[in-house]
């Protein structure tokens, strides 16, 4: 199983991930800040405030970013655009709709597991001789030079 030639660095990695991330959070903060929800306690005969955060949405928000611009921008993001890199399949073909949902899945759902799995998933790349984190092996791409 040959690579393509070119593996991005781990450092220009991290850096575009951060600039990813920092995208998608203030792209979703109108779905995170706290709000109220009212509903009805039959109990009591009146109307309860509840905090509520839209998390969910949030996360989707995060997913159709990744997910959508992988699979129809070239493989990059804006963070992977600036910084110079793109994620192809394991032999350097254009990566398909369905390896950007996977490789995303994946990922999403290692952030769901309270940071520690992101930890994980992310300190792969520091050990594997082609800096593939867990949601790039499970989706067979690597992320190279453009």
């Amino acid at each position: 199983m040959g690579s393509p030639p070119g593996l991005a660095g781990r450092w220009r990695r991290l850096f575009a991930g951060v600039l990813d991330w920092l995208i998608v959070n203030v792209v979703s903060a109108p779905f995170t800040s706290p709000g109220w929800e009212y509903v009805w306690d039959r109990g009591r005969g009146a109307w309860e405030r509840y905090p509520v955060e839209h998390t969910f949405l949030a996360g989707l928000v995060a997913f159709l970013y990744f997910w959508l611009l992988h699979a129809f921008w070239n493989g990059q993001t804006l963070g992977k655009r600036l910084f110079g890199m793109r994620v192809v399949q394991e032999r350097g073909a254009r990566i398909t709709v369905s390896q950007a949902a996977v490789r995303q899945a994946v990922a999403s759902a290692l952030v769901w597991l309270c940071c520690v799995g992101m930890l994980v998933d992310l300190g792969w790349i520091l050990f594997d001789p082609r800096k593939q984190a867990l949601h790039d092996k499970v989706a067979r791409t690597v992320v190279v030079n453009a």
